[in-house]
């Protein structure tokens, strides 16, 4: 799930990226990953919720989309459930999710 914080001005977002308890499947750790951190497998860590899922926040500039997926325990992908969309991924038979702020 997104969730979508714009500043005042509206030239920038803190996105919320949430991670619920059943994608999350007992995983221990997991990392937000996308064009915004140049594609880091630890740039950004997501801290665990009460509930058992994960959530991290990450300042976006406005008027743009970013491509991203979630790394489980350093072994399984995924996308967001819930993405604003979804784009094919240029170096796997995959696809990437998509936040649009």
């Amino acid at each position: 799930m997104l969730k979508k914080r714009y500043n005042k001005a509206k030239t920038s977002c803190t996105v919320t990226f949430v991670v619920d308890a059943e994608q999350a499947r007992g995983a221990t750790g997991v990392y937000v990953v996308g064009d915004f951190n140049n594609w880091s497998r630890s740039a950004t860590p997501m801290k665990r919720t009460d509930d058992g899922g994960f959530e991290a926040g990450v300042k976006l500039d406005a008027g743009r989309e970013f491509h991203f997926r979630y790394l489980f325990d350093d072994e399984r992908w995924d996308n967001d459930w819930h993405a604003d969309k979804y784009v094919q991924s240029p170096f796997r038979d995959a696809e990437n999710s998509v936040v649009i702020v």
